[in-house]
């Protein structure tokens, strides 16, 4: 009896269910891989290193041009307390400004459009058409564009404050006051778009633009005291 009994117990065993295996690594669907990769490291769907790209070209541009010509129109009003003096010198700030800002932008940019096709021609060569990266390739032009009305968008904000206001004092004061505003504003916007810190931007933002707007009319009131 005791080998019929241990070949049964041998059957039962061979019958039994077995536990689904766990599939390899290299066995997952990469498209898995890339669906989880697009949902962000924190898992709520966004993806915010994508979003960084563009929120430092639109940021970049807004904050340079509130900061360049908030700066420009204070410390012109510190040597010379016309209205006409600091509004020339603000609208040549937007102005120069934004061409500076589109040109750097279309060479910066196409500097990198030459590397990515010249990779592109290089795997062409091993048998890949490389249509597909093509498509993805950045645009110079929509760039350039884009940082420049970036920076004229944050250059009016202190332009059309304080440029028309009769008496310097209340100038100087309107163009701080829009500025200030504009610069938490854009810290604050920027911070809630790329799911980092509000307070910490906003407060980053906020006194990198005092600092260089006190900078500038500190320097500036030097000067002309010592050209009086």
């Amino acid at each position: 009896m005791a080998p019929d009994l241990s070949s049964h117990v041998h059957a039962a065993t061979d019958t039994a269910p077995k536990p689904p295996s766990k599939p390899k690594q290299d066995e997952i669907d990469p498209a898995i891989d890339d669906v989880e990769a697009a949902g962000g490291a924190n898992g709520d769907g966004v993806n915010y290193t994508a979003r960084a790209q563009w929120l430092r070209a639109a940021g970049l541009g807004a904050n340079d041009g509130l900061v360049t010509v908030a700066s420009l129109m204070i410390g012109v009003g510190a040597v010379n307390q016309a209205r006409g003096a600091m509004l020339v010198a603000g609208l040549a700030g937007l102005v120069s400004g934004a061409c500076s800002m589109a040109i750097g932008e279309f060479v910066s940019v196409y500097a990198q459009y030459d590397i990515e096709m010249a990779q592109i021609e290089r795997e062409r060569d091993d048998g890949d058409d490389g249509k597909n990266k093509k498509d993805n390739l950045p645009s110079p032009t929509m760039a350039a564009g884009a940082s420049a009305l970036a920076f004229a968008a944050g250059a009016a904000l202190p332009l059309l404050a304080g440029g028309f206001v009769r008496t310097w004092a209340g100038r100087v004061a309107a163009v701080c006051v829009a500025s200030s505003a504009g610069l938490a504003g854009f810290g604050v916007l920027g911070a809630y778009l790329g799911g980092a810190s509000v307070v910490r931007s906003g407060a980053r933002v906020l006194v990198g633009g005092w600092l260089a707007m006190a900078t500038t009319y500190g320097v500036l009131r030097l000067f002309g005291m010592q050209s009086a």
